[in-house]
Order: structure tokens, then C-alpha cells, then sequence
């Protein structure tokens, strides 16, 4: 998999960085990228860095082992900058393409610990990932709310946190539909539907 963060610092890169280096802050990632487009690799693709947490995708309860972290240097509240994104796009199509990475696992660090973290927030646009062929996007029709039908999807499109039935709902609104508001809705609802069935988790390829 390959996780999307931010690093909700200010300062730019060079702060983040250097607490990203620290020993004792027990905080890495693969990758960062700065403002103004700047890539720097941290840790080694083949070695395994702590960006992830406490967290779970699919079959994977431990999602460090089992992923690239690429943090953004961004204060948390901040539009991202469009050098950044740029290098983000190039920096995931060749991960993508090097290690056989399916774009239904780009994921970001609110969809595996939805309840703790809230990047790459809202202000992230997926969508346009999913145009260039980076993430995914799901194309929904309205189907009507139960609550259990919608947990059973979000399962099998990847999301097996264990948290209450609100938590999910915000995290899968927090990457798909983050101005939606309320209870579980017709929209919510088509929208795990497609998630489930036109991107189904191979739960053994992230549990291996």
C-alpha cells in the first residue's frame, strides 16, 4: 500500500524532516515533499518506517510492515501547493509502476485509523488522483441507508477498523464527501456500494 499524509507543521520541509530523523521522536515515513515540490527519501523502500500507527486496511492490522508512507509538508489547514502535487502525481506513478501498487491501495492515513487521524483532510483532492489514474473515485447512485449493509461494504472495500458505526461513516466522508453532514444518507450509501463492488480489497494481497 502506499499511505498519504501531512505533516501539520508549519516552517516548511526542513522542520518536518528533521523530526522525522529523530530516534526518539519514533515518527518516519519513505518519503516528503515540500511546498514548493522538493523530494527528499528517508527511509528505503524496502525497509520499514513508522508512519502509520495503529492502524487497519482490509486484512492488514499492521499497516507499516506493509506500506510506503509519503508525508506532505502541510500545516494541516493550508491549500497544497501545486509543485507539490506535481511531484506527488510523478513520485506515485513510478512507486505505483515499481512495485506492482494498485490504485485502490493509495490510500491516506484517515482511511486506515479513522477516528485518530484525520489526514490528508479535506482539503486533499482525491478526485483528481482518480483522473490521472492514482486513486480511486467511485461514480454512485443513491440506494437506501442500513446501517449494517453499509459497515458490511466498507469492509470489503477495505475499511475494518474497529470503531462505531459514525466513525466510519466520517471516515469514508472525510476522502469522498467531506462537506456532507448528518446521519447516513442515500448518497453515503451508493457510495460503499461502489466502493465494495468496484473495489473490492484482495484482503490476502495486504495481508501477506
Amino acid at each position: 500500500m502506499i499511505v498519504i499524509h501531512y505533516t501539520a507543521m508549519t516552517g516548511g520541509v526542513e522542520p518536518a524532516i528533521k523530526r522525522l530523523s529523530m530516534p526518539e521522536t519514533e515518527v518516519s515515513c519513505h518519503y516528503i515533499i515540500g511546498e514548493d515540490g522538493a523530494l527528499f527519501q528517508l527511509v528505503d523502500d524496502d525497509r520499514r518506517a513508522w508512519h502509520a500507527g495503529i492502524g487497519r486496511w482490509g486484512a492488514c492490522d499492521d499497516v507499516n510492515s506493509r506500506s510506503l508512507g509519503i508525508e506532505l509538508s502541510n500545516d494541516g489547514t493550508s491549500p497544497f501547493a501545486a509543485p507539490q502535487i506535481e511531484t506527488l502525481d510523478a513520485l506515485l506513478r513510478h512507486l505505483m509502476t515499481r512495485h506492482s501498487i494498485p490504485a485502490s491501495l493509495i490510500v491516506g492515513h484517515s482511511d486506515i485509523a479513522p477516528g485518530r487521524k484525520i489526514d490528508p483532510g479535506p482539503r486533499f483532492d482525491w478526485q483528481r488522483l482518480a483522473r490521472r489514474g492514482l486513486a480511486i473515485w467511485p461514480e454512485p447512485l443513491d440506494a437506501t441507508p442500513d446501517a449494517a449493509a453499509f459497515r458490511d461494504a466498507a469492509r470489503r472495500a477495505g475499511y475494518t477498523s474497529d470503531v462505531d458505526d459514525a466513525t466510519l461513516l466520517g471516515a469514508i466522508r472525510a476522502r469522498f464527501r467531506p462537506a456532507a453532514q448528518g446521519p447516513l444518507d442515500a448518497r453515503d450509501m451508493g457510495l460503499v456500494l461502489t466502493l465494495a463492488e468496484s473495489f473490492p480489497v484482495d484482503q490476502g494481497a495486504v495481508a501477506v
